[in-house]
């Protein structure tokens, strides 16, 4: 419980260290008061997990009060094992608990650096391997065997399950595709923006810097063999209910039409 926690992203390092690289990268940014830390130990003594349906077969994770950037983690129930996708920074052991009442944890995946949280303490909780995009190594802030590092532009997890390294935010920014359940879990690697018929695509998000255009186009052509109706975003509620796939598609022409092209 003593590892640090950069109160600003969230994300969990090895060790002590005057400086959090994943916030004083340019798509994140180091709090205004400066880089602070906390401790797992200190989150539980004012914060609780959240548990509650996200949609069919989904169940968000969460925290209450929010922390760092406040996104929520889902669990997919699949008949192959339940699936964590994306990750949020408290645990508890009644969390854990009721976790594991929903029937534990398979497998993790997650969409970029900026939600590694306390993976390793979720996957030692459950016994699970977190998966994690290659191109992402080096933001990895408490290396770990539990992690496996796969490369390519696909990756099997289970039978309709399957991890899409579409690219967008950072090299190993990855979605996860749910073939049964018709539904693409994009944390903000596809952001569901308010108007939720629409998503959109950014490089940086707080720093407000555009994704390159030959990169959401790339995106696009992954994504296109696989069929969705709804889309996952990173928050509460955060979700496109239905026509996903031409949600996606709309939104990254009106996108590419607001872009200055590159190429």
């Amino acid at each position: 419980m003593d590892f640090p926690i950069c109160v600003t992203c969230g994300v969990q390092y090895a060790g002590p260290r005057p400086d959090c690289p994943i916030c004083e990268d340019e798509r994140q940014y180091v709090g205004w008061e400066g880089q602070r830390w906390t401790t797992l130990e200190e989150l539980r003594g004012g914060h609780r997990g959240r548990v509650a349906e996200e949609g069919p077969g989904v169940v968000g994770i969460g925290t209450e009060p929010s922390v760092a950037i406040g996104q929520r983690a889902l669990l997919l129930r699949a008949p192959t094992g339940n699936v964590l996708w994306d990750m949020v920074t408290h645990i508890d052991d009644d969390l854990v608990r009721r976790v594991n009442d929903l029937g534990g944890v398979s497998a993790i995946a997650i969409s970029h650096p900026h939600y590694y949280g306390t993976m390793i303490e979720w996957a030692r909780a459950f016994d699970a391997t977190v998966h994690i995009h290659e191109a992402d190594r080096r933001w990895v802030a408490r290396p770990d065997d539990a992690v496996a590092f796969w490369s390519g532009d696909t990756l099997e997890l289970a039978d309709g399950l399957t991890l899409i390294n579409a690219g967008v935010h950072f090299a190993g920014g990855q979605v996860l595709h749910w073939r049964d359940a018709r539904a693409l879990f994009s944390g903000d690697i596809v952001q569901v923006v308010d108007d939720r018929d629409w998503v959109s695509f950014m490089y940086s998000y707080p720093n407000y810097i555009p994704e390159r255009p030959r990169t959401v186009r790339r995106a696009l052509r992954l994504l296109e063999p696989y069929d969705f109706d709804r889309v996952y975003g990173a928050w509460w509620n955060k979700i496109v209910y239905s026509g996903g796939k031409e949600a996606v598609r709309r939104s990254a022409e009106r996108y590419l039409s607001h872009a200055l092209d590159d190429e």
